[in-house]
């Protein structure tokens, strides 16, 4: 898809941003070329924000728009009102799975997505986002990203192996992703054998492998997909997203909790030339609003997917279950032979031993650090919990906020 107005439109959009680099470069903010040419220009103009063009990968409805609108608030407080960042949905500029092209490009100064939407450019870009799952929840591989040398990785694959001109960082950790909706019940792997499915990144290999038929879309095209039979069973990433989607329209049966994107994270890209161009307290603001954001979308992420999980269930009719745990059992066994297999490459074999070392000493920590938040949750309100893969029946996890014990220490 090509971004709207054409080749025209992208080569003067990429003019344009060479432009205002090479301003910039001379001191645009705050340089001595504005020092002295200010004299003769109107206090307003010496005034005015530099504005960071990014796209994201979700439609404007979708509550993820939401949360890249916090980051832009963030970057755009801290400055002063130095830098403004215009927040575009998917297809603004170019298609959801073409942000990071357009980034390195300089047709875009940033966006907003996730590693797995390009994942068609290089497997190993889902070993950031839907990887496969060795006990840590997403906060354990956020930590392995900014602390256990993850973000060097991805500096190594994007830059050195793919030639990318992009720097990129990972936001919020996402709750573990539910299995999806299903037109029918799914009690057991049988049930999955055939069946036309929608993920994306290294799960959808994943999924392959276990019967079923997989396509990758962007979240968008996901319940028109459905309505005319090119899928008929999908995950996308949380409630509130599949409920503005109008999942509830299409499925009835929706299974929570699954190892297929157990620690999946934002992902922020930046046009490198854009970033090193930048004076060194702007660019430590718009690095640092990368973080601050991560903590105010996870509270608003917690408190939205719990109260339009509970609207799917009394509202909507929707038969809430948690994911029958012999399909569970048969992720595990399918990512283990998954992981021979991409260990073929030696990048990726040299990510897997990096998340593996910091997965096992850091959740050994969590794991037996952590109380069974779900024992005590039962233990206030019994009789709330689903069964896993039963009937629903008046039941519901809309409030439990975590499936395991594993999952509690994942915000």
């Amino acid at each position: 898809m090509e971004p709207k107005g054409g080749n025209n439109f992208m080569t003067e959009t990429k003019t344009k941003s060479v432009d205002r680099r090479s301003f910039l470069k001379k001191g645009m903010i705050g340089g001595s070329a504005v020092a002295a040419s200010s004299l003769a220009a109107p206090a307003v103009l010496a005034q005015a924000p530099l504005t960071i063009r990014m796209q994201t990968s979700w439609p404007a409805s979708d509550i993820w728009q939401t949360m890249a609108q916090q980051y832009a608030d963030r970057v755009e407080a801290m400055s002063g009102g130095r830098l403004a960042v215009d927040v575009l949905p998917a297809g603004a500029v170019v298609a959801a799975f073409q942000v990071i092209d357009a980034v390195s490009d300089g047709v875009l100064d940033a966006a907003h997505s996730v590693s797995a939407y390009w994942y068609g450019k290089n497997k190993a870009a889902s070993l950031f986002g839907t990887g496969p799952v060795f006990g840590g929840n997403p906060t354990t591989m956020l930590a392995w990203f900014y602390e256990g040398g993850g973000r060097e990785f991805y500096r190594e694959l994007t830059q050195d192996n793919m030639g990318l001109n992009v720097i990129g960082m990972l936001g919020m950790p996402m709750p573990p992703q539910p299995f999806g909706w299903f037109t029918q019940p799914v009690s057991g792997v049988a049930d999955m054998n055939g069946l036309k499915y929608r993920t994306v990144g290294l799960a959808a290999d994943l999924m392959q492998s276990m019967g079923m038929s997989v396509t990758q879309l962007p979240g968008g095209e996901i319940v028109p997909a459905m309505e005319r039979g090119v899928i008929d069973a999908f995950e996308f990433n949380n409630p509130s997203s599949d409920r503005r989607f109008g999942a509830q329209d299409v499925a009835q049966n929706y299974y929570l909790g699954s190892y297929h994107q157990a620690s999946e994270a934002f992902e922020f890209i930046f046009n490198r030339d854009f970033m090193e161009d930048l004076d060194e307290d702007l660019r430590a603001i718009v690095e640092y609003a990368v973080e601050a954001s991560a903590m105010k979308n996870t509270t608003f992420a917690l408190d939205n997917y719990s109260a339009d999980l509970a609207k799917l269930r009394d509202e909507d009719g929707v038969n809430i279950q948690e994911t029958p745990q012999e399909i569970l059992d048969q992720q595990l066994e399918a990512w283990s032979t998954m992981i021979t297999e991409l260990e073929q490459d030696e990048f990726m074999k040299r990510v897997l031993d990096s998340q593996r070392e910091f997965v096992k000493r850091v959740s050994y920590y969590e794991l037996v650090n952590t109380p069974s938040y779900r024992a005590a949750y039962e233990h206030f309100f019994p009789d709330t919990l689903p069964a896993r893969g039963g009937s629903s029946g008046s039941s519901s996890a809309s409030d439990s906020g975590s499936g395991s014990d594993s999952e509690a220490t994942q915000q």
